[in-house]
C-alpha cells in the first residue's frame, strides 16, 4: 500500500531517548518537527529521569522494543528525514542501524548524544565503536559537539586547525557532511562558529553567543531542524542556516523556567517569523 501524494505531508522520526523534563531528547525533537511544519515521529530508546538539575536516572528499553518501533514506522509511516539521539548502548545502536538499512532511510542525521548538559553519561563506553562502525556510514550528516567530537576523533580540540583535522578524521568514517558545533569552545567570544566538512571544503557558520545557562536540549533542537528541514528536501547547507536561525532564537528568547540549567525556547523562531517577538 502506498500513501496519497496529494496534499503532501511531510514527516520525520526521531530515535532516541525521553526527557521528563521536555527540554531534550523526543521532546525537544517533537516540538521542533512541529514548529517547522513537520510531522514528527518517534521511536523511544530509554527513558530518562531527568530536570534543569541534572540526570536522575537513566532506564534504557530493549532492543526488540526499539525495532518494533522501527518496524511499525517503517511499513506504514515511511519518513521523509530520520534523526538519531540517545541511543546508550552497542546493542541499540546495532537494531537502529539494521532497521535505517533496511528502510533505506537515507536521509539520516546522527546526534551522538554522549553526555548530558550536567555531566551524566548518556553512551556507554562501549558503544562508541559501535557508532562510528555501523551507524556513521549510513548518516548524511552528523552533529558532535567540540566534547562528542574529540570522542569520536580520539583528539583533543583546541583551535580551528584541530576542528578541521577532527572533521576529516569523522567524515573518513563514513557521513556525508560533519556539522562540527562550536559552543563549547571559546567562551569569552562573542561570536559561536560551527564547522561544516562536506569531504571536499570547509564553510564556517557563524552566530552570536548569547550569555546564558538555559541551553538544555540545544543539541537535539539543532539536529531535529536540520533532519526537520531535510524532511521537507531543502539541501544540507539550507536546513543548516534554518537550524542555525531556529536554535539561535530559541535560546536568545529563553523560557528562563528551572533552577539550573533551562531548556530552550521551541516556539521562538515562528513567533519572530510572525512579528511576535
Amino acid at each position: 500500500m502506498t500513501e496519497p501524494t496529494r496534499n503532501k505531508i511531510f514527516k520525520a522520526l526521531t530515535i532516541a531517548g525521553s526527557d521528563s523534563g521536555g527540554g531534550a531528547g523526543i521532546q525537544a525533537d517533537l516540538k521542533t518537527f512541529q514548529e517547522l511544519g513537520v510531522y514528527g515521529m518517534s521511536a523511544l530508546t530509554a527513558v530518562t529521569a531527568q530536570n534543569t538539575l541534572g540526570v536522575q536516572g537513566v532506564y534504557p528499553l530493549e532492543a526488540d522494543a526499539v525495532t518494533a518501533q522501527l518496524d511499525s514506522i517503517g511499513t506504514d509511516l515511511t519518513p521523509d528525514a530520520v534523526k538519531t539521539g540517545m541511543l546508550f548502548s552497542s546493542g541499540l545502536i546495532l537494531a537502529v542501524a539494521e532497521k535505517v538499512s533496511q528502510y533505506g532511510w537515507d536521509h539520516l542525521v546522527v546526534d551522538p548524544v554522549m553526555v548530558a548538559k550536567g555531566g551524566s553519561p548518556l553512551l556507554q563506553q562501549e558503544a562508541v565503536q559501535a557508532l562510528i562502525r555501523y551507524l556513521l556510514p549510513l548518516a548524511l550528516a552528523v552533529t558532535p559537539n567540540i566534547p562528542e567530537a574529540e570522542i569520536l576523533s580520539g583528539m583533543k580540540i583546541s583551535g580551528m586547525a584541530d576542528r578541521e583535522t577532527a572533521a576529516r578524521l569523522i567524515h573518513a568514517m563514513g557521513p556525508r557532511y560533519v556539522v562540527l558545533k562550536g559552543g563549547h569552545v571559546d567562551e569569552d567570544s562573542p561570536m559561536v562558529t560551527d564547522l561544516v566538512f562536506d569531504g571536499e571544503k570547509f564553510t564556517y557558520w557563524e552566530s552570536p553567543r548569547v550569555a546564558t545557562q538555559h541551553t538544555h536540549g540545544t543539541g537535539c533542537t539543532y539536529s531535529a531542524a536540520l533532519t526537520a528541514e531535510l524532511a521537507q528536501h531543502k539541501t544540507v547547507p539550507e536546513a543548516i542556516q534554518t537550524a542555525k536561525a531556529f536554535i539561535h532564537a530559541a535560546i536568545e528568547d529563553g523560557l528562563n523556567i528551572g533552577s539550573g540549567h533551562g531548556p530552550t525556547n521551541h516556539f521562538a523562531y515562528q513567533n519572530r517569523m510572525r512579528g511576535r517577538r
